[in-house]
């Protein structure tokens, strides 16, 4: 059984002008100990996933669901207060910015104990021994001083790992860093992703990291969802994902990165035209239409999804394996251009 298990989870937010559909028929499953990575554009629905995933949405938003389980518990079925108990117990977040997660009027010490207070029944010199102990885990250096310490007396980078610190205090089966590494700076992030990836080994953490960084992602990653317009398109593990990516959208992304030893400076890289559609009121056909090169009267109908050896793709246009895509789509029409 899948650690976590989401079918069909929507996220629907009532404005003036009608209903927006900001997450629009996702399907997820992750294993214990894998590192899913989502990645998409700015507005995709990534961070709503995660927010909708832990029950953190803002109070208008709804969310609905075929099946939402996490190590067989039905996560639809439990009321804010079971909802606490699965927070930073079974399941934790890591947010993008480190200084919002943490409250500038407690020490490090007390936000820290507080978390393993609220779901184990210790003394708060028990906890902080326990924070203490996390610290050291994420490579923090004299932790019994660091945990007197504030909020701001920390680098953005300490703090970031005092966050991680802190999802860690209670050992969830699951944890969900949404970007954590935007706000640091290259040296910084390359040891934060270096840690979380050491602590998914040691403890067997499964971990789904959101970001749009795809030069990241091939690094980090057991599998890859990509997003776009609210949807999951294109789902499969990383060395298929890079090896073959079949949506266009997926290939748009790749061919806008440089790749070392190969992209020669000055020349010029990939793009993808046009904007991301608006996803107030009813959604017809594929979202990517009006960008893709390759769309056809048959994408103003519901893009289907094809899924083989683990790899899914939503799109009329799923490149079989080393097909170009313009070979393809000839296949398609008969060999007739």
């Amino acid at each position: 059984m899948a650690l976590l298990h989401v079918e069909n989870l929507r996220v629907d937010i009532p404005l003036e002008h009608g209903m927006l559909h900001a997450v629009r028929g996702l399907d997820l499953h992750l294993e214990r100990g894998e590192m899913l990575c989502i990645v998409g554009e700015s507005g995709c629905g990534k961070s709503l996933t995660s927010l909708a995933l832990m029950d953190l949405l803002p109070g208008k938003a709804l969310r609905t669901a075929t099946s939402l389980t996490l190590d067989g518990m039905d996560l639809l079925a439990h009321s804010e207060r079971a909802m606490c108990d699965v927070r930073g117990n079974r399941m934790a977040m890591i947010f993008q910015e480190p200084m919002t997660s943490l409250n500038p009027a407690y020490s490090i010490g007390d936000q820290l104990a507080e978390v393993l207070r609220q779901h184990r029944k210790v003394s708060y010199k028990e906890a902080l021994v326990r924070a203490g102990q996390m610290l050291e885990k994420v490579g923090i250096s004299n932790p019994v001083e660091r945990l007197r310490q504030f909020p701001h007396q920390l680098s953005g980078g300490l703090r970031q790992r005092v966050v991680i610190a802190m999802a860690l205090m209670c050992e969830p089966d699951l944890i969900i860093a949404d970007e954590p590494t935007t706000a640091l700076d290259v040296t910084v992030q390359a040891q934060i992703l270096r840690l979380l990836r050491d602590i998914q080994k040691e403890t067997g953490t499964a971990v789904i990291f959101i970001t749009h960084d795809l030069g990241l992602v091939a690094r980090i990653a057991d599998r890859v969802a990509v997003m776009y317009a609210g949807e999951v398109v294109e789902s499969a593990s990383a060395a298929q994902l890079f090896g073959n990516p079949q949506h266009p959208y997926t290939r748009g992304l790749l061919e806008s990165i440089p790749i070392p030893g190969r992209t020669r400076p000055g020349q010029p890289l990939g793009s993808i035209p046009g904007l991301v559609p608006s996803l107030v009121g009813e959604q017809q056909g594929c979202a990517f239409r009006n960008r893709c090169s390759l769309a056809e009267q048959a994408c103003l109908e519901a893009a289907p999804k094809h899924a083989s050896g683990g790899h899914s793709v939503r799109c009329h246009f799923a490149a079989p394996p080393h097909a170009h895509p313009h070979e393809q789509r000839l296949q398609r029409n008969g060999g007739v251009q």
